[in-house]
């Protein structure tokens, strides 16, 4: 098989949450500082807004964000696959709420391939880019920022150090989606240290394809996470 030509996709958010991050819909809307993509081979791009003095935005207006969702409706209309790590669930999401193109982002969220999801959908649980990035051999995440650091540095006009932040994870989410491919397999470091891999039987799927994987045993886990909880809002009207 030919390999798939893709093109990564992550952005970072401007609001700075409270408490735990997964309880962010709660305090939506949460305005978008920058994105980066990586077409293939080529250097990942950032994406921002400037403000009239030409410095960075605070926020990114509608504008630069409906350009963002034409360059990644061009992409795919190019060839190539868009791939993010989470971005069913919440790069899309916010995309899509902060353009006002809803349509249009449901129909990129459900056709493109969100590994995490496709990795969810096959075992019953979620894991980290990082923790799949270490366990084969790449550098991973941008060494001395997190996500949750993100808005904050940004807020404070660190600018440069966000835009490396999230360029490095287009590339990240990339050289994964492109060496698991390869190898045929995925592999994390899990909570305790170990190393583990599980096959990716059929490759990388879109995520109207992975949703209707059949369901792995999750009766082990006290509180298991419904598909929809990351799906359910591309099939809403």
């Amino acid at each position: 098989m030919p390999e798939t030509r893709y093109v990564s996709f992550d952005l970072e958010i401007a609001k700075i949450l409270p408490g735990d991050f997964s309880d962010w819909k709660r305090h939506r809307p949460l305005g978008i500082t920058c994105a980066a993509t990586k077409l293939g081979d080529e250097e990942p791009l950032v994406w921002y807004s400037k403000n009239e003095n030409g410095q960075a935005s605070s926020r990114m207006n509608e504008i630069d964000l409906v350009t963002l969702v034409d360059y990644l409706e061009q992409a795919v209309a190019g060839g190539y696959q868009i791939v993010t790590w989470n971005g069913l669930g919440f790069d899309f999401n916010i995309l899509a709420e902060e353009s006002g193109e809803w349509e249009r982002c449901r129909e990129l969220a459900a056709n493109h391939t969100d590994m995490m999801f496709d990795f969810f959908c096959r075992t019953g649980y979620p894991i980290a880019l990082d923790k799949a990035a270490k366990a084969m051999g790449l550098r991973g995440k941008l060494e001395g920022v997190t996500g949750d650091q993100a808005p904050i540095l940004w807020q404070q006009g660190k600018y440069e150090t966000v835009l490396a932040y999230v360029a490095q994870d287009a590339v990240t989410t990339l050289e994964v989606a492109r060496l698991a491919e390869a190898r045929g397999h995925i592999s994390w470091i899990t909570q305790r240290g170990q190393l583990k891999d599980i096959p990716l039987r059929g490759g990388w799927l879109p995520c109207n394809k992975a949703v209707s994987l059949p369901q792995p045993d999750v009766s082990w886990m006290s509180r298991p996470v419904s598909r929809q909880e990351y799906y359910g809002w591309v099939t809403e009207k």
